[in-house]
């Protein structure tokens, strides 16, 4: 029984994944016809709509500091970070914003070391981050050599990954409270919406729905409402409690390996050489990261590093 438990708990993890690892070719389709304020307000719509079905009952924070801390977390981890993201895909290769979303964990272990206990930082942390940073910088100006891309959305895909480390150490002291994840994912997802509404009332967006009639863009708007803004918060979280908050982790690093070779395959992107080994250099800045920072981590019960599509 334990033995299918772990299987299953590993194929979920792959799946999910695999699901995080192709949103930027989804958002990238959805592109074409929608603009990046239309593609998050439709997507966590849907998504909130999931979990509500899901998990109907409200969650109510016991005090103002709770309810800011959900509010925090909406704004840096749903409005901020997936702008930014989408922002990034309208300058840059969707395989690009791929892999500099991976290095996420390095911005939150930085930002765990001076804001949560318990969490210090190692020279092997370094070492990794140096060589990752190399490796983002090749991809970075492997753009401006093909003279296809604008570095501008490398650096917006960066700072999206502050947001991301930002709304992983609200989270932290969010799953702390008590409350059900579910509960928890959904009021995020609210204030996410909440603080979308602005910039999209301000903007030239339409919400108009007959751009649905379209079924590649209803497709990747479901695949992106219901598989990755709800489905996967779910099943990350299972794989956590089945497997073990480093194992589960350990998934984390095939997300830029199967962005690339879903670009390769649905967008016909150029894999250069230089893309290459920024990709390799990459990977292996944040392997001897991890490989230090996972003994030193103490909340197993969700692990909130891995970055989101």
């Amino acid at each position: 029984m334990k033995f299918h438990s772990s299987a299953a708990g590993h194929l979920a993890a792959l799946l999910t994944i695999l699901i995080w690892g192709t949103t930027f070719i989804s958002t990238k389709v959805l592109l074409v016809d929608f603009s990046p304020f239309e593609i998050l307000f439709f997507r966590f719509t849907i998504g909130y709509a999931a979990l509500l079905a899901v998990y109907p009952r409200f969650v109510k924070s016991k005090n103002i500091r709770e309810e800011l801390l959900f509010a925090a977390a909406g704004f840096c981890g749903v409005t901020m970070y997936f702008l930014l993201e989408n922002i990034a895909l309208t300058y840059t290769l969707a395989s690009n914003v791929g892999i500099i979303a991976s290095v996420a964990p390095f911005f939150t272990a930085v930002m765990a070391h001076f804001f949560l206990k318990g969490e210090s930082l190692q020279p092997l942390f370094f070492v990794g981050f140096a060589v990752a940073m190399l490796g983002i910088v090749l991809i970075a100006f492997n753009g401006s050599y093909i003279l296809r891309l604008n570095p501008k959305g490398d650096i917006l895909a960066v700072l999206a990954c502050i947001f991301w480390a930002t709304y992983s150490i609200l989270m932290r002291k969010i799953s702390g409270l008590g409350y059900h994840n579910i509960g928890c994912t959904r009021r995020v997802f609210f204030y996410g919406l909440l603080f979308m509404l602005p910039p999209l009332l301000l903007s030239d967006s339409q919400l108009g729905l007959e751009r649905f009639a379209e079924p590649v863009n209803l497709l990747n708007i479901l695949f992106l409402g219901l598989g990755a803004s709800a489905l996967c918060f779910v099943t990350w979280n299972w794989c956590v409690g089945i497997l073990g908050a480093i194992k589960t982790s350990a998934y984390i690093y095939l997300v830029p390996v199967i962005t690339i070779a879903a670009s390769y395959l649905f967008l016909h992107e150029t894999i250069t050489g230089a893309a290459l080994l920024g990709t390799l250099l990459t990977l292996a800045g944040l392997f001897l990261s991890e490989k230090k920072h996972k003994k030193k981590t103490k909340f197993k019960e969700v692990d909130y590093n891995a970055p989101i599509g």
